[in-house]
């Protein structure tokens, strides 16, 4: 008996070669088309040519890594559904990625479950949500956050910010609606780790305190004990 395959293509970007084979042969039961490269920019090539509907690769690929393909593929494709797979020593590397759109990271070694479970979350998005690129998002008073430019404007000045700033904001407008922790931000945010958590946490709050000086009132919502989150106006 014939199974009905499921109207999506997938591109699975892995450089072992048994894993990679084990999971495409495994995607190839269900979906339309599977695509498989064996490095970024193998992967890459492949993208441009077949634009599939969902990408899921390792974060550390050989030639080109799994978050630069990622920022290649994002300067011009908002639309893509993505699943980063990484080890536990990568998490705080993919923290930093937050502005790339992950639909689902999971932590190697992964299940057949966990890749399904992924892939319906994808599945979900593409047949419920008409998502397309957004270049800016208005906040309330004439205020404009630039996604590309990452930049602020207020009745059309641009807002000064420090690189900081500038960081902490792209991070919270990549997660409208969505409480940004403490631990997030320290993650994607700062360079250096050597002081203590409660120190950087401290000046987390100093940054959000005169982010908050440039912004409308009641822009960054604090969620005690956890972080800040935006909400859209």
């Amino acid at each position: 008996m014939n199974r009905l395959l499921k109207p999506y293509s997938i591109l699975f970007i892995e450089d072992e070669k048994e894993i990679r084979e084990n999971y495409v042969n495994y995607l190839k039961m269900f979906y339309e088309k599977v695509y498989e490269a064996e490095n970024g920019e193998d992967g890459y090539d492949i993208y441009k040519k077949f634009k599939p509907d969902i990408l899921i690769l390792d974060i550390n690929l050989p030639k080109l890594s799994g978050i630069d393909m990622l920022k290649m593929v994002r300067k011009d494709d908002h639309n893509v559904k993505v699943i980063m797979l990484t080890a536990y020593s990568n998490i705080e590397y993919l923290l930093q990625a937050a502005e790339l759109k992950l639909t689902k990271y999971l932590v190697k070694p992964i299940s057949r479950d966990d890749l399904e479970g992924a892939l319906s979350l994808v599945i979900n998005e593409i047949v419920n949500f008409d998502i397309k690129s957004k270049r800016v998002v208005r906040i309330k008073n004439s205020c404009v956050w630039d996604y590309d430019l990452k930049k602020l404007r207020c009745n059309d000045i641009e807002v000064t910010l420090t690189k900081r700033e500038v960081d902490i904001l792209t991070l919270m407008f990549f997660n409208l609606d969505k409480t940004v922790s403490y631990d997030e931000i320290m993650y994607g945010v700062w360079d250096d780790f050597d002081d203590e958590f409660s120190t950087i946490k401290t000046a987390i709050k100093t940054s959000i305190k005169n982010l908050r000086k440039k912004l409308p009132d009641n822009t960054i919502l604090n969620v005690y004990g956890i972080g800040y989150k935006i909400e859209k106006t």
